[in-house]
């Protein structure tokens, strides 16, 4: 069963949203930071394995970020809030959407 659930971290000042699977796998995450809560990254782990397989990762990672690799039941520490589906989904568009403007807009300025 899929699970959505977002964790406070304040010595990072920032927001980690998480989708993860009946294993406890993170599938999709998202990190906003500071007060305006920025996204810094939205990735997905298919996404992300498929970007290490083909060569792209550093890419992928400059854009996306990259997933959690330790299993979520180390994150109970930082007293995660369970979410629905659609609001999970809502912070992913959003962040997904600023990632890839920021991609392009570096993109177009050559940096």
């Amino acid at each position: 069963m899929t699970r959505w659930f977002r964790s406070y971290w304040a010595e990072e000042d920032t927001w980690f949203y998480f989708e993860v699977d009946a294993d406890g796998q993170v599938t999709r995450q998202v990190e906003l930071q500071g007060p305006l809560e920025k996204p810094i990254a939205a990735a997905s782990l298919a996404e992300w394995e498929a970007a290490q397989q083909s060569g792209t990762l550093a890419d992928y990672e400059v854009t996306f970020g990259a997933t959690a690799e330790v299993p979520v039941h180390e994150w109970d520490a930082h007293e995660p809030q369970d979410l629905a589906a659609g609001e999970f989904e809502a912070v992913w568009l959003t962040a997904r959407a600023t990632c890839q403007a920021r991609a392009r807009a570096r993109s177009t300025h050559g940096a």
